[in-house]
């Protein structure tokens, strides 16, 4: 039932959407953003958005966090944490903001303007996972990996990694619910994305305009969660399903 019933809310969510907005009846300032082309444009690029953070988080924390749980790693782990902690801590829209005070005179394109502030306040689940799933492992497995000859990097990749897999899925899931809810304010720095219907309906006092774009949000939060638990589900190694 957990499986089909999300998406069956997500399909009902946009046939609504869609439905309100080829029949309902829009001031001549609410028709230049409740159309299809307008609505398809914005909900692309909190998509792009989106996509390029969860990149950014996998290819930074999966990397980062296998690292932190080496010897060698292990002395610093705990600074790489409070800087992700604090990431997350601090107030999305502040790092946002702080962010593009710093660098906007650089000419950095508005889209990584967002992206990257954004990408550090989603970074703290799959990088804490990561760790957690790696350590533990049960040491019996990786001493039977080296007692048959493997080396440490196949030990990794072959037993511990698979075995982490699932923790680390989890936290991705976490983190691209994260990346689109936080996405909605990259329009205050110029990055697109439905924030821009929401606000502009906010700022001009027209609800329908508001809603709508909130109820994409939810709609594609909704989404990205549910594809999250279906790869929860049948990735990773079978015996763990």
């Amino acid at each position: 039932m957990r499986l089909w019933f999300q998406p069956l809310v997500v399909a009902l969510l946009i046939v609504g959407v869609a439905g309100w907005v080829a029949v309902g009846r829009f001031d001549e300032i609410e028709q230049r953003t409740v159309n299809f082309p307008a609505i398809g444009r914005l909900v692309l690029q909190h998509v792009q958005l989106s996509l390029v953070i969860t990149v950014l988080v996998v290819v930074i924390a999966v990397p980062l966090g296998t690292a932190l749980t080496r010897r060698w790693g292990r002395p610093v782990a705990p600074l790489f944490l409070a800087v992700a902690n604090i990431g997350q801590a601090a107030p999305s829209i502040g790092v946002l903001v702080l962010f593009y005070l710093a660098v906007y005179q650089s000419g950095w394109a508005n889209f990584w303007i967002a992206v990257l502030p954004i990408t550090l306040y989603a970074l703290l689940p799959v990088l804490s996972n990561t760790i957690l799933g790696i350590q533990s492992v049960d040491p019996a497995l990786r001493e039977a990996g080296r007692g048959i000859g493997m080396s440490g990097a196949l030990v990794l990749g072959t037993v511990e990694l698979p075995l982490a897999l699932p923790f680390i899925l989890a936290g991705l899931r976490t983190s691209l619910v994260l990346a689109v809810g936080t996405a909605t304010l990259a329009t205050f720095v110029g990055g697109g994305g439905l924030g821009e219907m929401i606000d502009a309906g906010y700022k001009l006092s027209r609800t329908p305009v508001l809603v709508i774009g909130a109820l994409m949000a939810m709609a594609l939060a909704l989404l990205i969660d549910w594809l999250g638990g279906v790869a929860e589900r049948w990735i990773g190694p079978r015996g763990l399903r």
